[in-house]
């Protein structure tokens, strides 16, 4: 495939998907203007009899919707001629879904379509969170290249070989890396500047384990001043105990103290259109005192909203959700805002005892399963080993992956030997049962067999009743919102994306917590207002053609996949959306049925252009 924008082939790329061969669909023709009608004045496309719901909350209605000039032209009858128009009685027609939380950062490189967010109709993501971006990069430095790829990898469950291969890492500035992606990308895209980048840049080295001088943190906050300038939407940052390094080493940021932050908060309040997201340890369970005191500081001293991910909700901790929407009100009270990001669906995550997942940060398991795999069985198979992780496992230190502990509640995924033929689909405490073992002696005799690359899926331990009436209630709070899907991110071991298909189709036949016309409100308006997105978030004359065209009766998505399309043939989990008949990007269409179409009308959003200043004041 040719590479977008001019640049030449890019290594990988995955190809638009189809029925067979996953080939581009071309944009339907445009018809010739009728006699006597002035091309210029003419819309581009009409949308006939579509049920229109706005974005806004109101009531759906049925509805033409008009563009022109990549914006909504007309809403209401439509009588003016036009290029192509398409019939859509019986269909819904929404505002793009915004993605708050990405991880695309890289894959917009080789994969300008960001799937599979786009297929599930989000036309706006925003990267660049958690604390870890691309840029910028010394120029005088260029190992720092090197680490921040295999910093990703190991953080963000990137494969290396597609952050090498896939990606021209020729930028230094913000702007640049920015630049690199104009004109190229067929969704909409918005990043915040990571903090970990600022400090390599400044710091070198030093920046993990150090702190910075008087004229290090004044070079760090001119340094973020003018990827803000450039166009970065503020500051991300983590102080999370699970965010490590390629080297095993907690990552730059996480040894930053507050006063390095609340100088980088207020600089980021100096800026038009900015926000801050912020990760901390108690994002994982709940908040502790100092923390609440950190996020509640930055936010009231930048005078911006700080959003931080993800609100986990479940009814057999019911101390969880007050506790962490404190931080929300005392951060009122002080003149900040803080936002919890939370996701509507259940988000499967597949694990593995021979890879990286999240069993590694289960505390006391990090050592064991980075262990040689004829080593690792070998200390898995001790009684002795096994208890004592159970223990650390199931312990108030795991925190919210406590939940992973119930081994008995895993299914097997793929397996490899003969030994463990019959077993994929089945529950472990079954297979157990049946063998006369506990459950997680049993686990690892299956992983063993398979030398430790079985596939397990753990079932969720909250998806009771009681969870989803939790989450209805919790949803309604000013201060959650929708999102954290961590897309482009943990490609092996999480499909996230099809939240907004799935969550749609909950709402519409499901279990119906929401209504559709609030539930299409939370994924469009609700986030396109939280970051001051310009003409964004809404069916409405004037804004930006940002659609999304779907059968009410079918939409959600499938189950996820795995495919080998990534730079280097390295594997991610993809899902398929069900009813989902066209995206537009900016006017002009992205996806028809299930098929990309090549265009690449989406853009790179800047702050103070493509944002305005939400005050918390």
């Amino acid at each position: 495939m040719t590479a977008v924008g001019g640049c030449g082939p890019v290594p990988g790329r995955p190809r638009p998907r189809g029925t067979a061969a996953h080939r581009h669909r071309p944009a339907p023709p445009r018809g010739a203007a009728p006699a006597g009608v002035e091309e210029d004045r003419m819309l581009d496309h009409v949308i006939k009899g579509a049920t229109v719901v706005d974005g806004t909350g109101a009531p759906a209605r049925v509805a033409d919707v008009g563009i022109r000039d990549g914006r909504i032209a007309v809403v209401g009858k439509v009588t003016e001629a036009a290029r192509s128009v398409e019939d859509a009685a019986g269909l819904m027609l929404a505002p793009g879904f915004v993605d708050p939380h990405t991880h695309y950062d890289a894959q917009l490189f080789w994969d300008p379509y960001a799937t599979p967010s786009l297929d599930h109709g989000v036309t706006t993501v925003v990267g660049g969170n958690c604390g870890f971006t691309l840029a910028p990069l010394h120029p005088a430095r260029p190992e720092d290249a090197d680490y921040t790829r295999r910093m990703m990898s190991r953080v963000e469950g990137m494969a290396l070989v597609a952050l090498e291969e896939g990606a021209p890492w020729n930028w230094r500035g913000f702007g640049e890396y920015l630049d690199a992606l104009e004109g190229r990308i067929a969704v909409n895209a918005g990043f915040m500047v990571g903090h970990c980048a600022l400090r390599r840049y400044v710091m070198g080295p030093d920046a993990v384990g150090g702190q910075p001088s008087k004229e290090q943190l004044a070079a760090m906050t001119r340094l973020l001043g003018e990827a803000m300038e450039a166009g970065a939407w503020g500051l991300s940052t983590t102080q999370s105990s699970t965010h490590d390094d390629g080297d095993g080493r907690p990552v730059a940021s996480r040894h930053a103290r507050p006063d390095e932050l609340l100088a980088l908060a207020k600089t980021v309040g100096e800026h038009e259109g900015t926000q801050i997201e912020a990760i901390v340890a108690g994002c994982l369970d709940q908040f502790s005192d100092p923390e609440i005191d950190l996020l509640v500081e930055m936010s009231a001293t930048a005078g911006r909203p700080l959003n931080w991910n993800v609100l986990t909700i479940d009814a057999t901790v019911p101390e969880r959700v007050p506790r962490q929407l404190e931080a929300s009100e005392r951060a009122r009270k002080a003149g900040g805002r803080i936002v919890a990001l939370t996701m509507p669906i259940l988000t499967p995550m597949n694990m593995s005892l021979g890879t990286f997942c999240a069993l590694n940060l289960l505390p006391g398991w990090g050592p064991v399963l980075a262990l040689p795999v004829p080593e690792r069985i070998a200390r898995l198979r001790d009684p002795d080993v096994r208890a004592e992780m159970l223990r650390r496992a199931d312990s108030k230190e795991a925190g919210v992956f406590r939940r992973l502990a119930n081994f008995g509640r895993y299914v097997i995924g793929d397996t490899y030997s003969e030994a463990n033929q019959g077993l994929t689909g089945r529950v472990v405490r079954d297979i157990a049962a049946e063998r006369g073992q506990d459950p997680f002696a049993c686990l690892v005799e299956i992983c063993a067999a398979d030398e430790l690359r079985t596939v397990l899926w753990p079932m969720p331990t909250d998806n009771d009743p009681a969870s989803w009436a939790l989450r209805a209630e919790t949803w309604r709070h000013e201060d959650v919102l929708l999102g954290g899907s961590d897309a482009g991110a943990h490609l092996d071991r999480m499909c996230g994306a099809p939240y907004t298909t799935r969550f749609l189709g909950d709402c519409l036949r499901g279990r119906k917590l929401v209504e559709p016309e609030q539930a299409v409100k939370m994924l469009t308006d609700d986030p396109a207002r939280l970051f001051g997105l310009r003409g964004r978030g809404r069916i409405e004359e004037g804004f930006h053609a940002d659609l999304v065209l779907f059968d009410p009766e079918r939409i959600d998505a499938g189950r996820a996949t795995l495919v080998h399309d990534l730079p280097g043939g390295s594997p991610r989990l993809d899902s398929r959306p069900i009813g989902v008949r066209a995206v537009w990007v900016n006017g002009v269409a992205a996806v028809r049925d299930d098929v990309v179409t090549g265009a690449v009308a989406g853009k790179v959003l800047r702050s103070g252009r493509d944002t305005r200043t939400v005050a918390t004041r």
